[in-house]
C-alpha cells in the first residue's frame, strides 16, 4: 500500500492574503481593459463597467469572507455547496472547476505569460506557434513546482505578488507624472492623453446597459479568484480568522489598484490607444520612460502571469482533493504522498487538462477561453453566495442587513455577466458550450457518482 499523508497547516496571514491577491491580479488587468473598451464604445462606459465589477467583487468578498469563517477546511467551496443544497451541487462545482474553469484560466494565463516572455527576451511579438509551445512548458514547470510541496508554491506566489503590485504602482505613478504637467496645456488645446470621450453606444446590442453587461465577462475574469483561498483553508493556521481577513484585505487592495490602473491606461494612451494596444501595459509605460520602461513592464507582466498561473495549481487541486476524499470524485485524486503532503495527483490532473484545452484552443483562443471560464464560474459563484443565507438559517444565525444586500447585489451582477456573454456574438458559442459542458458533467454524476450521495 502506498504511504499516504494529510494536508498540513503551514500557511500564515501573509501567505493567505497573497493567495487572494495573486489569484486575482494576473493577466486580466493587462489585457481586459482593451476588451472592455472595445465592447463599451467609450472610456466612460468602460470605467462604469470596471466600477460595476468592483462593486460586485467587494460584495462577493464580504459574502465569501463570512463563509470562510464557517468552513476553515480544504476545499471549502465544495463543502459549502454540499451542505447547502446537497452533494450533487458540490460535485458539479468541483468537476466543472477541474475540467473547465481552472484549466481554462491556466491556458489563458500561460498564453499571455508566453507572449510577454518572448517580447522580453527577443524584443518582438511571439508567433502563435512559439506562444503555444512556450505556454505548455510554463504550465508543466509550475505543475512540477507545486508537486514539491505547498511551501514551494506559496513562496513563488508571495514573490510574484510583490512584483505585480510594484509594476501596477509604477504605471499609475507614471500616469500622474506625465499627465499633471500637461493638464493645463491639454485643457487649453481641448485634447490630451487623459481626455475621456463622451459616452457612446457600445459594440453590443442594448445600448450602455448591454455594453456594461457584456463587458462584465472580461471584468470578472480580471476580478475573479478570491474564492481560491477557501480551497486552501485546510493549510492555513487559525483559518477561521485569517481566511476571512485575507479575502477582505486582498480584495480591497485589488479594487484600488485596478481602478487606478484603468485611469492610468486612459490617461496615458487615450481611448483609441487602449482599444488598439497589443501590449497595453508596455505601451502605457513606454509613454513614461521609453523602450526600457516597456521592456521592464514586459518582465513584470511575465512574472505576474506566472504568479496567477501558479495560483491555479496551488489552490485548485485542493478543491478536487476535497471532493475525491468525500467519495464524490475519483478516489485517486484524494491521495496525498506523506513526503510532500500535497495532492500531487490532483495537480497533475489539472496540468493535463490545461494542456489539452491549450492545444484545442491554440494561442489565439483567449476570448473564447475566457467565456468558457467565466460563464460556469459565475453560475457557481451565484450558488455559493446564495448558500450563505441558507446555511445561516440552519445554524440559527441572523445575517445583518448589509450582508444580505451584499449577497443580493453580487448575485444580480454575476447573473448580468452570464446574460452579457450570451448577448456578445464574439463569445456566444463558447458561453453556450460552457453551459452544455455542465450538462455533460451532470450526466457523469448520474452514471458514476450518484450512488455515493448518501455516503
Amino acid at each position: 500500500m502506498k504511504e499516504r499523508g494529510e494536508l498540513a497547516r503551514r500557511l500564515g496571514q501573509f501567505d493567505a492574503t497573497c493567495v487572494v491577491i495573486g489569484a486575482i491580479i494576473g493577466v486580466g488587468i493587462f489585457f481586459s481593459p482593451g476588451q472592455i473598451a472595445r465592447t463599451a464604445g467609450s472610456a466612460n462606459v468602460a470605467l462604469i463597467t470596471w466600477t460595476a465589477g468592483a462593486l460586485a467583487a467587494l460584495c462577493g468578498a464580504l459574502t465569501f469572507a463570512r463563509l470562510g469563517r464557517l468552513y476553515p477546511r480544504a476545499g471549502g467551496q465544495y463543502e459549502i455547496l454540499r451542505d447547502a443544497t446537497g452533494p450533487f451541487s458540490g460535485y458539479l462545482c468541483t468537476v466543472i472547476h477541474g475540467t473547465a474553469i481552472i484549466p481554462g484560466s491556466a491556458a489563458v494565463i500561460a498564453i499571455i505569460c508566453a507572449q510577454n516572455l518572448v517580447t522580453l527576451v527577443a524584443g518582438r511579438e511571439a508567433s502563435a506557434g512559439e506562444a503555444a509551445v512556450l505556454a505548455q512548458a510554463l504550465i508543466w514547470g509550475v505543475v512540477l513546482a507545486n508537486c514539491a510541496g505547498v511551501r514551494a508554491g506559496a513562496g513563488l506566489q508571495n514573490f510574484t505578488v510583490v512584483i505585480k503590485l510594484l509594476l501596477l504602482a509604477a504605471i499609475v505613478g507614471g500616469a500622474f507624472l506625465v499627465t499633471a504637467p500637461a493638464a493645463g496645456a491639454a485643457s487649453a488645446a481641448g485634447a490630451g492623453g487623459g481626455a475621456l470621450p463622451s459616452d457612446t453606444a457600445g459594440a453590443i446590442g442594448g445600448g450602455v446597459l448591454g455594453a456594461v453587461m457584456a463587458g462584465l465577462i472580461p471584468a470578472f475574469f480580471a476580478y475573479g479568484g478570491w474564492q481560491q483561498v477557501l480551497w486552501m483553508a485546510g493549510e492555513v493556521r487559525d483559518a477561521e480568522r485569517k481566511v476571512p481577513r485575507a479575502i477582505l484585505i486582498g480584495m480591497a487592495v485589488v479594487v484600488l489598484i485596478y481602478l487606478a490602473a484603468n485611469w492610468a491606461y486612459f490617461a496615458l494612451l487615450g481611448f483609441e490607444g487602449v482599444v488598439h494596444a497589443k501590449a497595453l501595459a508596455a505601451e502605457a509605460m513606454q509613454r513614461v520612460s521609453g523602450d526600457w520602461g516597456a521592456r521592464a513592464v514586459a518582465a513584470g507582466v511575465t512574472i505576474s502571469a506566472l504568479g496567477v498561473l501558479n495560483a491555479q495549481f496551488l489552490a485548485g487541486p485542493r478543491l478536487i482533493y476535497a471532493a475525491a476524499r468525500d467519495g464524490r470524485f475519483f478516489s485517486a485524486f484524494a491521495h496525498v504522498p506523506a513526503r510532500v503532503q500535497t495532492p500531487v495527483a490532483s495537480i497533475l490532473g489539472l496540468g493535463a487538462v490545461s494542456s489539452l484545452l491549450l492545444f484545442l484552443a491554440g494561442a489565439d483562443g483567449i476570448d473564447p477561453l475566457t467565456a468558457w471560464v467565466v460563464v460556469p464560474d459565475a453560475v457557481f459563484m451565484i450558488l455559493t453566495a446564495l448558500a450563505l443565507p441558507l446555511l445561516a438559517r440552519r445554524r440559527g444565525e441572523l445575517l445583518g442587513k448589509w450582508v444580505l444586500i451584499a449577497v443580493l447585489l453580487f448575485v444580480l451582477v454575476e447573473a448580468a455577466a452570464v446574460a452579457g456573454a450570451v448577448l456578445n456574438e464574439a463569445v456566444h458559442a463558447a458561453a453556450i458550450a460552457g453551459l452544455v459542458w455542465m450538462g455533460c458533467m451532470a450526466l457523469l454524476w448520474v452514471v458514476r457518482f450518484r450512488r455515493n450521495a448518501s455516503v
